[in-house]
């Protein structure tokens, strides 16, 4: 394909749209491979899918393939839900949680997202999801962004206190957070603060550059 080739010199946008949750929205080839980017940042594939593949290494792909099922709050183009299946060869039950329809009609029509057996997407807002859901999980991935800001519910006790609940006893939450200002750096600190000696937590700073990852796991 040419616009693949060309890719490896310069992006070679083939899709735009204008999404009312998500605002502007670009399918692009880039250096190969397609991604999806927002106005100001990676959503999906590119350098996203290399943070949380850091991530889901750092929790260790033999552990996860023994999963029994995985909640993905925001799902993008779902690259995250790529590597569990192509990569790690995770075959257990995947939820993914997306508030955005249109970026779901573009994951499904440029990333086959829903040629995937054992997913199931909602289109749901994420926080209203974990309050509905009856389900307890083995890993719970939480990559949430509106462009390049983060919904302040993420970091408030109660949707962590109910994240926290619908793990399993030896699960672990993979949470992409994005550090720009010192403002950011601070929020995330206080979040280190929020679990006690139940939880153990480990931070990894300056992951591609403003990205910055916890892994908590639920030791009781």
């Amino acid at each position: 394909m040419i616009q693949k080739l060309l890719s490896y010199f310069i992006p070679i946008n083939v899709y735009k749209k204008n999404s009312a949750v998500s605002k502007s929205l670009e399918v692009t080839w880039n250096n190969g491979e397609l991604v999806l980017d927002s106005k100001n940042t990676n959503y999906s594939y590119g350098s996203l899918q290399r943070i949380l593949r850091k991530g889901l290494k750092y929790i260790g792909f033999e552990r996860i393939r023994n999963f029994e099922n995985v909640l993905v709050l925001g799902v993008a183009a779902g690259s995250v839900i790529k590597t569990l299946v192509d990569e790690i060869k995770f075959e257990g039950k995947i939820t993914g949680v997306e508030i955005d329809k249109d970026i779901i009609t573009i994951a499904n029509d440029y990333f086959k997202l829903d040629t995937i057996p054992n997913l199931e997407i909602v289109i749901d807002d994420a926080f209203e999801f974990v309050l509905k859901t009856k389900e307890k999980y083995d890993l719970i991935i939480i990559d949430i962004f509106q462009d390049t800001t983060m919904p302040n519910f993420l970091f408030e006790d109660f949707f962590i206190n109910r994240i926290n609940f619908l793990l399993k006893t030896n699960g672990f939450i993979l949470f992409n957070t994005m550090v720009i200002t010192k403002k950011d750096a601070a929020r995330n600190l206080e979040y280190k603060t929020k679990f006690n000696g139940n939880y153990s937590l480990r931070m990894y700073p300056k992951v591609e550059v403003h990205n910055e990852l916890f892994t908590i796991k639920k030791l009781s």
